[in-house]
């Protein structure tokens, strides 16, 4: 009996991420469309890039990752799941290919951290959801970088340079991505608590 009960709870707690996994990676494909125009020269800032370290923040390394591979993969057989309407097929083989392996790496990365705050407090919390989304952001520009040097021949400080104008937009994205999942685990205490699985 107890095992037939465990394995019922193994298999429900199974459906439960699996859930999870498609919420976040619906939602990230959804804000694939959303962009702010900035400046005078309308240069659009999009969203995508924070929500995906949101479903690292919100559910844990290895969630996370699922459902950017989740996303990642959809694309890849052609759906635009990117910002522009691209699919990830179409950008394999353009400049922003780094930023695509950012985009996997980087929930996994900020998951890990993030949960490593223990339930119900707040201060600690804070402290580790805030060095989780800034290393979530580091990991993408980090990839980004690289596959600029790789797919457009430019130096490392070019590569570099050229992510300065998005910089401050990214952070002010992350800080709002950091207090969005902070309210997440107010309200649901035990995704935070939730010890079988380590780095969830």
């Amino acid at each position: 009996m107890t095992t037939t009960t465990s394995t019922r709870g193994s298999a429900r707690s199974s459906m439960i991420d699996l859930a999870y996994v498609a919420i976040f990676a619906a939602l990230v494909i959804v804000f694939a469309f959303v962009s702010i125009p900035v400046g005078a020269a309308g240069v659009p800032v999009v969203l995508q890039n924070a929500v995906i370290v949101l479903a690292g923040l919100v559910l844990g390394g290895r969630r996370g990752f699922l459902a950017a591979a989740l996303f990642l993969a959809l694309g890849l057989v052609g759906l635009p799941v990117l910002a522009g309407g691209r699919s990830t097929l179409s950008a394999l083989g353009g400049p922003t290919v780094g930023y695509l392996v950012g985009y996997l790496l980087s929930p996994a990365v900020a998951g890990a951290l993030a949960y490593r705050a223990r339930p119900r407090r707040r201060g600690e919390q804070i402290a580790w959801f805030s060095i989780a989304a800034a290393v979530g952001l580091l990991v993408q520009y980090a990839c980004g970088i690289l596959g600029l040097m790789w797919r457009s021949g430019l130096s490392l400080a070019e590569a570099t340079v050229s992510q300065a104008p998005f910089i401050l937009p990214a952070l002010g994205k992350f800080a709002v991505m950091v207090i969005i999942a902070l309210a997440v685990h107010a309200a649901f205490p035990d995704l935070l608590s939730r010890p079988k699985h380590p780095g969830k």
